[in-house]
């Protein structure tokens, strides 16, 4: 915790890894621990796998701050309570993997994924039953038809991300996917490209938006973007006069 001088008296400032340390270190139950933050980092040289198919680009795309995430999983808890109706952040379709007990280098102390919403989704093209489709009537949105899905994991198995956003639903043997809460039966609010998202709306450091035009495709980093608000200009005292 630093201090700062304002006006003769201290002003205490919470770091970042205050907040981690202060809220516990231990990663939210579901949270995959096997991948720490410098092997999540490192994905992000990885090429990605290529494909063999087109797809009409998505309407909506949600980018993300790491530098402003102070880790406390709130998105995830609205992600899982607003699709599944139940506080359970394994399936939440994005993920917030921090390291509070070793403190790694910031800004690799937390790492953010949420789903990337691709250009040319694997997931997509290597689903059997077309379950995993991009659906034109809600503005290309990539997303799965529960109706259709059987369970085979190969969208999961698919997808270029690590940890993987296409996600395990234990109880329904099913897999789900970010679908800028197009379907959330527990959402109260207009959901999609057009509309909000509860990871969006829930994060209180501002630290995820929702765009229309597709990040970079080459790599993870191209979604980790700048959301810091501009800083204001400091207003100083006019000078005095000298001749007074």
């Amino acid at each position: 915790m630093a201090e700062s001088s304002t006006g003769g008296k201290k002003k205490k400032t919470i770091l970042r890894r205050d907040f981690l340390a202060g809220s516990g270190t231990a990663i939210a139950a579901g949270a995959l621990t096997a991948l720490t933050p410098e092997s999540a980092a490192a994905v992000l040289t990885e090429p990605m796998p290529a494909a063999t198919a087109s797809y009409e680009p998505s309407a909506g795309y949600i980018v993300y701050d790491s530098r402003l995430c102070l880790g406390c999983q709130s998105c995830m808890f609205a992600c899982s309570m607003t699709h599944e109706g139940e506080g359970n952040p394994s399936l939440s379709r994005i993920q917030i993997i921090r390291d509070a007990p070793s403190f790694t280098k910031y800004p690799y102390d937390i790492v953010m994924s949420v789903c990337r919403q691709c250009v040319t989704p694997l997931c997509v093209q290597n689903c059997p039953t077309g379950a995993c489709h991009v659906d034109a009537a809600n503005g290309n949105v990539r997303r799965i038809d529960q109706a259709k899905c059987i369970g085979c994991k190969r969208c999961i198995t698919s997808c270029p991300q690590r940890p993987h956003r296409t996600v395990w639903n234990p109880s329904k043997k099913k897999s789900t996917k970010c679908d800028l809460c197009i379907d959330a039966p527990y959402w109260g609010m207009k959901g999609g490209p057009d509309g909000h998202q509860a990871c969006v709306e829930v994060c209180p450091a501002k630290a995820l938006k929702l765009v229309k035009e597709p990040p970079s495709q080459t790599d993870i980093a191209g979604y980790d973007v700048n959301l810091a608000p501009p800083s204001k200009p400091k207003a100083f005292p006019p000078m005095p006069d000298a001749k007074q």
